[in-house]
């Protein structure tokens, strides 16, 4: 990295300038970015590829890098024989669930452990973030459980959306990072609210929602890919072919369906989180980067 004046890093601007350091340095870089692209878009296109490729071509040792007759029929066979629609429509349906409650406790939770400050405040916030040390894996039979029957109601949620979205609130990161965001607007704003008459609830909707659309722009795509690559969770709780999501759905329908088709069907639904990342990406960067207020 070059010098600045005032910096001192491991390799001087004396050494990028000369003919040497500078051939080395170039080359270093190229061959670690072609190396990180590689690994992370070569899967990718493994996938787009193999949707392309007959059933045999697939399964040919060593595989092919370019489709030999492009088989664009197999797009149209994932989205009929798998009833791609329908596994789509119900995972948009949980995501926008799990994105609309996310919005309303998350949000309440994060503003009265920033703003309102209630007793043992601390202590709750660090009893939610010492739940992120618990892993996954290790919640799934007690929330199994509760599922099938809901403590207090004695309903039991299996194949109900609340199934998802209820497990999906309980995110101690995003509430952290809500928090976090919070604490960052200025209590000036939240005394000159109060001396208005405003309550603590007209402050939340008028002030420090309207303030935190990138952070809350985040918290809502990191619900959306949340319910869109669970796997586990959703075949627990969503048995009936009717209430599938689309990985669920995919994986039901592999054992009998050729592996090119399968492959189709996993690029199709791939695709609205990959349009999601490239809408979006410059709010879900400026959410995770903006911590302070500049006036």
């Amino acid at each position: 990295m070059a010098q600045d004046s005032g910096t001192r890093t491991l390799i001087s601007h004396a050494q990028l300038s000369r003919g040497r350091g500078r051939v080395i340095y170039w080359t270093l870089l190229a061959v670690v970015v072609a190396g990180f692209t590689l690994v992370f878009l070569g899967p990718l296109y493994w996938m787009v590829t193999g949707a392309l490729k007959s059933g045999q071509e697939i399964a040919q040792t060593p595989p092919t890098l370019f489709p030999q007759d492009p088989q664009w029929q197999n797009y149209a066979d994932a989205w009929n024989n798998l009833d791609l629609a329908k596994l789509l429509f119900n995972t948009f349906y949980y995501a926008a669930g799990a994105v609309l409650f996310q919005l309303v406790f998350d949000t309440a939770a994060a503003y009265a452990l920033s703003k309102l400050r209630p007793i043992f405040g601390n202590v709750i916030l660090g009893a939610m973030l010492a739940t992120l040390m618990i892993p996954a894996m290790v919640l799934i039979v007690p929330q199994y459980v509760t599922v099938i029957d809901l403590p207090i109601l004695h309903i039991n949620l299996l194949d109900s959306p609340f199934a998802i979205w209820l497990p999906l609130v309980a995110n101690a990161f995003n509430i952290f990072l809500l928090k976090r965001f919070f604490d960052s607007i200025p209590e000036d704003l939240i005394a000159a609210a109060l001396m208005d008459g405003a309550t603590p609830l007209r402050t939340l909707w008028s002030i420090i929602l309207p303030m935190s659309r990138p952070i809350l722009g985040v918290v809502s795509i990191f619900a959306v890919t949340a319910v869109w690559k669970d796997f586990l969770w959703p075949k627990l709780v969503m048995p009936s072919p009717e209430t599938r999501t689309v990985s669920v759905g995919i994986y039901a329908f592999a054992g009998g369906t050729p592996m090119n088709v399968v492959i189709a069907a996993s690029v199709i639904a791939a695709i609205p989180t990959v349009i999601i990342f490239l809408v979006f990406q410059r709010n879900i960067m400026s959410g995770l980067t903006t911590g302070s207020l500049k006036g």
